[in-house]
């Protein structure tokens, strides 16, 4: 069987520059590509997925069919500093060994942050 590979995330919303300022830092991506409508976001080491983000006309109206989930090491300062970079925390979840918050981005995309363990 054929070895197949998440290589890459898409993300939509209405403000594109938005989108790049919050994901890079976030993240810690670099801006590879930007052109009229989209933008991709690369991780400097490679290691990680790209982010696709792409800017359409409608707004997010329910919520996401597919999510990111973030581990990080330390879930409460990182949950500060998204919120400080313009996330909205919107709940917690405690499941056992696994615990992680529900943030929005600046656009509406849920995505959680935590130990998924």
């Amino acid at each position: 069987m054929a070895r197949y590979r998440i290589r890459q995330i898409g993300l939509d919303g209405n403000d594109l520059t938005t989108m790049i300022e919050f994901w890079s830092a976030a993240l810690g991506y670099e801006l590879a590509h930007r052109a009229s409508g989209y933008a991709v976001l690369r991780d400097p080491a490679d290691a990680e997925p790209r982010l696709f983000l792409q800017q359409v006309p409608e707004p997010k109206v329910s919520k996401n069919r597919a999510h990111m989930d973030v581990e990080v090491a330390d879930e409460a300062a990182a949950v500060d500093r998204l919120v400080q970079l313009g996330a909205s925390v919107l709940w917690r979840e405690d499941f056992g060994t696994h615990h992680w918050t529900v943030l929005a981005d600046p656009e509406g995309n849920e995505f959680c942050v935590g130990h998924f363990g």
